[in-house]
């Protein structure tokens, strides 16, 4: 088995290494990108494509990387070796080293059992559509294997892109007062750019977990999960921190937790970064995600912006943000995306130096400036395992089951909307769970639309777990 149908998700390629696909499957994949690049790319006579590589460090990342580095210098590909860097950098690549193509061999937030493939042509992730095309190539290569070609061998140069990325930023970010920093990269790729660039924006910097290791030894790289964000809340508090930043595995994901150690949830950090575009550009689109609160969508239009909800997903998002030129948008999960004095793709390590620029010209602690957001409670994201063969299908009966009784949202998945709160069931994309969240203006309302929806979700998958 060189790959199972379920990897090719909705925004990327991603799976357990060695049980849903083998270290075959990168060659496969390259030869299925090195053919569609040279079938639509005219490139002028004596030019060669270009796709830049990088990965994160997960165990299986080497192999993977170099099969399929190789497979694409076979194709007469020129290779531009970005090593191991964070996703965003890889995205930084597509605009400051115009490649053709570029891939990022990531796991991202996932366990380090995982690994996988998120892949531009020219700047735009494939998403959807394109990735189903995708699978329906590979699995046409690996029934009907080609004939070997007979391309002059691409070239392989090592590219420093974390040089230009720190030069870019900097030049682009002005921090007023040095702040103290946390910055808990979870030993992901974030501790490879992340510390050197608050650094250089004046910061004093105090690093935990950001040597590389792709086991993720001292906690799982996901700052959406509050078990994870431990270790930064307590080192805050430890030393009298202003802030506290975490990345997640391949650092597209941003954690915050403020000056007492509270986490900011991702949807909270979009009322900061709203609130301070609007001030300069009023009437800018913003878009989020269904995920998140009524409180952040309310505060755009307050402050004259054009709030837009849509589905969750960083490729998703990205088109979204393209075709509604929005100014910036961002998810609960924390990948936020500035369209505003950046590139529009989804980047923490940026994200995390406009935090600092917002907080050093505040004058203020984190704590304060969204102190006057109205009051309400709210959970996380709670994450109920399921798996990728019946989740989509549970919510599906979930959702009808839902909407017989509340009004509904079925952007992605159903937000149920009630005139004193929320709740939200949908099926992930990227793991094999249901994803819940629920918002309501006091615990009592909460506690009732969780056990709502929970029951709906409990209903339709004894249902959907009877009928298979």
């Amino acid at each position: 088995m060189a790959f199972a149908d379920k990897i090719f998700r909705e925004y990327d390629i991603r799976g357990v290494f060695d049980a849903d696909y083998t270290a075959d499957f990168a060659n496969v994949l390259a030869r299925v990108l090195a053919d569609r690049l040279h079938a639509t790319v005219m490139k002028p006579s004596g030019q060669r494509l270009r796709f830049a590589v990088g990965r994160d460090a997960r165990p299986s990342g080497e192999d993977l990387s170099r099969r399929f580095r190789n497979t694409l210098l076979e194709q007469g590909v020129d290779v531009l070796d970005l090593g191991i860097v964070p996703t965003p950098l890889v995205y930084f690549s597509t605009i400051h080293f115009s490649p053709d193509a570029a891939i990022s061999i990531t796991g991202s937030h996932n366990p380090s059992e995982y690994n996988g493939f998120k892949i531009c042509i020219g700047t735009p992730t494939l998403h959807g559509k394109q990735i189903q095309e995708l699978k329906a190539a590979c699995k046409e290569l690996v029934a009907n294997p080609p004939k070997a070609s007979f391309f002059v061998p691409g070239a392989l140069t090592p590219t420093d892109a974390v040089s230009a990325y720190l030069a870019d930023v900097r030049a682009r970010i002005s921090v007023s007062r040095k702040l103290t920093v946390v910055v808990d990269a979870g030993n992901g790729t974030g501790g490879v750019v992340g510390p050197k660039l608050l650094e250089l924006l004046g910061c004093d910097v105090i690093p935990i977990h950001c040597e590389l290791d792709g086991r993720f030894p001292n906690h799982h790289p996901d700052p959406t999960v509050l078990e994870n964000l431990k270790d930064l809340q307590a080192a805050v508090r430890e030393h009298g921190a202003d802030v506290g930043i975490a990345y997640d595995g391949d650092a597209d994901r941003i954690g915050v937790v403020d000056e007492t150690g509270r986490p900011i949830y991702g949807d909270e950090l979009m009322v900061l970064f709203s609130r301070e575009i609007l001030a300069r550009k009023p009437g800018a689109k913003i878009i989020s995600e269904v995920k998140c609160s009524t409180r952040l969508y309310q505060d755009i239009a307050k402050r004259g912006g054009r709030p837009i909800m849509w589905k969750t997903g960083h490729s998703l998002i990205k088109a979204k943000m393209k075709e509604e030129k929005a100014e910036l948008a961002g998810e609960m999960s924390g990948h936020m995306f500035f369209a505003d004095r950046y590139y529009g793709y989804d980047d923490a390590i940026y994200a995390s130096a406009r935090l600092l620029e917002i907080l050093g010209n505040a004058r203020q602690p984190l704590s304060q400036l969204l102190s006057d957001l109205p009051a309400c409670v709210s959970t996380p994201e709670l994450r109920v395992d399921c798996p990728d063969e019946i989740k989509f299908e549970v919510v599906r009966r979930a959702s009808e089951l839902l909407a017989d009784r509340f009004a509904t949202i079925q952007l992605d998945g159903v937000r149920i909307e009630t005139a004193d709160g929320w709740g939200l069931i949908r099926a992930s994309n990227t793991q094999p769970v249901v994803v819940m969240r629920f918002e309501a203006q006091t615990p009592a309302r909460l506690k009732e639309l969780q056990s709502t929806v929970e029951s709906a979700f409990e209903a339709a998958r004894r249902a959907v777990e009877a009928a298979r």
